[in-house]
């Protein structure tokens, strides 16, 4: 396995990516010592040849017999020929000094370098500088520069090491990362298998650390949470369809075969076909409704959303069930926000949404009592408040009641079919809002809460 991994790391971005910061820093590297080692030398050169100056200039100055005996007290004190000074006669013999030979020399007064085969048979680099006398004699002043050779040579093994060195670690670094990474794809990989084997539980692992990886797989885990949910809808719609349409079906089919054995008279066969539309029309207006909550969750008119007014939707939701409400002797209370309540989506489907929730409300409130419906505002969120006096939704049940075709014991006996609160759940969904069910004691309170917009 770790075999083939190591074949797999160099197709890795975390390895090429770490190759090529590499390859960055180690131009960076040379370019730096490059420089630094060119100031170095030509500095110590630089110093070098100003004292090779100064010192043609000193004894250029003096009468030439001071100058005669001080190269030769200087020859004499110099024994270790770290300052070779010879003053040659016209035709390049020595006359006096350490040097036995004039060197090789282009031109006078530039300094010029040679390897001096000194009478113990050892070579050293001497630079000199050469200066011709007024009398056609030479004077040559030189200095040992086998100390400045020695440091060059150290900067050079200096810089080869360091950079072997650098290569070196970069290199078991990117292959660190490379491993590292592939690993981790591996881990991600086997998750991903697992979940496209069945397991729509599972998710990717993350560490915490919010990195790229991280956010990815965080995205993803997002995504398989919405694919687990369809999924488990999509479940208990089929079992909900089974177990809430069988009962409508069987009448109807039991209805029309009755009507088929029996010698019944044309108004008893015009009654029972009457009944038996009736069925088929509330078989149809279930399928209606769930396929509107199919097309709401395809988000097919989120690119559509303008600015609503919550105000406005609640008011018009209120004015259109009040009749209602007064059949029963019941009392609409809406309170609007005194301030701007204004979310980003379609009125449209908010209005829906808040129709549906107060035909609940309505619904499930016994006679003569009252419906709240209040518009909440703030900074950052705005919400649409719906409470009623009706029997309550228990805390078990307030996930379960947004599913399709979900029916609670309380509402059993009371007619519908169980979709309407599944449409408020894909609209908040379709608008990232949330929705909030708690006890009003008596009653229930529903809030669906949306992000302010600033108009």
């Amino acid at each position: 396995m770790f075999s083939v991994h190591l074949s797999e790391i160099p197709r890795t971005i975390s390895f090429r990516t770490a190759l090529m910061f590499l390859a960055l820093f180690g131009a960076s590297f040379l370019a730096l010592f490059g420089y630094i080692y060119w100031q170095t030398t030509g500095y110590l050169i630089t110093e070098v040849d100003t004292a090779l100056h100064r010192e043609i200039d000193r004894q250029t100055a003096l009468p030439p017999v001071l100058r005669q005996q001080e190269i030769i007290k200087h020859t004499a004190q110099d024994s270790e020929d770290r300052l070779p000074y010879t003053l040659f006669d016209a035709q390049g013999a020595p006359l006096y000094g350490a040097l036995q030979a004039l060197p090789p020399l282009r031109k006078y007064q530039r300094p010029e370098e040679f390897m001096w085969d000194k009478p113990n048979g050892h070579q050293r680099p001497v630079r000199f500088l050469a200066h011709r006398l007024d009398d056609g004699t030479t004077l040559l002043i030189g200095q040992d520069i086998h100390d400045i050779r020695e440091f060059d040579e150290l900067l050079v093994n200096a810089l080869i090491s360091g950079g072997v060195l650098l290569l070196l670690v970069g290199f078991i670094g990117a292959i660190a990362l490379g491993f590292s990474a592939r690993r981790r794809l591996d881990i991600l990989s086997r998750s991903i298998k697992k979940i496209v084997e069945g397991d729509l539980s599972g998710r990717l692992p993350t560490r915490g650390n919010n990195d790229d990886i991280d956010r990815i797989a965080t995205v993803v885990n997002g995504m398989l949470d919405a694919l687990e949910r369809l999924m488990s809808e999509v479940k208990g719609v089929c079992d909900d369809i089974a177990h809430d349409l069988r009962t409508p079906l069987t009448r109807l089919i039991a209805g029309l075969e009755r009507a088929q054995r029996r010698n019944l008279t044309q108004g008893e066969y015009a009654n029972a076909i009457d009944v038996a539309i009736e069925d088929a029309k509330g078989l149809m207006q279930t399928f209606r409704a769930l396929l509107r909550i199919s097309e709401i969750e395809g988000s097919a008119r989120r690119s559509h959303f303008i600015p609503v007014d919550l105000n406005k939707i609640s008011a018009d939701a209120v004015e259109l069930f009040e009749p209602l409400a007064e059949e029963r002797g019941m009392t609409l209370a809406f309170t609007p926000c005194s301030r701007a309540a204004t979310v980003s989506g379609d009125s449209q489907l908010l209005f829906d949404a808040t129709c549906n929730l107060l035909d609940n409300a309505i619904k499930f409130s016994p006679d003569h009592s009252e419906v709240e419906v209040t518009v909440l505002a703030d900074a950052s969120h705005c919400a649409i408040s719906i409470r009623d006096r009706g029997p309550g939704i228990p805390e078990s049940e307030r996930e379960a009641v947004f599913r399709r075709l979900y029916r609670g014991e309380s509402s059993r006996h009371t007619p519908g079919n169980g979709l309407g609160l599944s449409m408020v759940s894909a609209v908040a969904r379709l608008h990232e809002m949330t929705l909030k069910v708690d006890d009003a004691e008596p009653g229930c309170r529903i809030d669906i809460i949306g992000n302010a917009q600033r108009v």
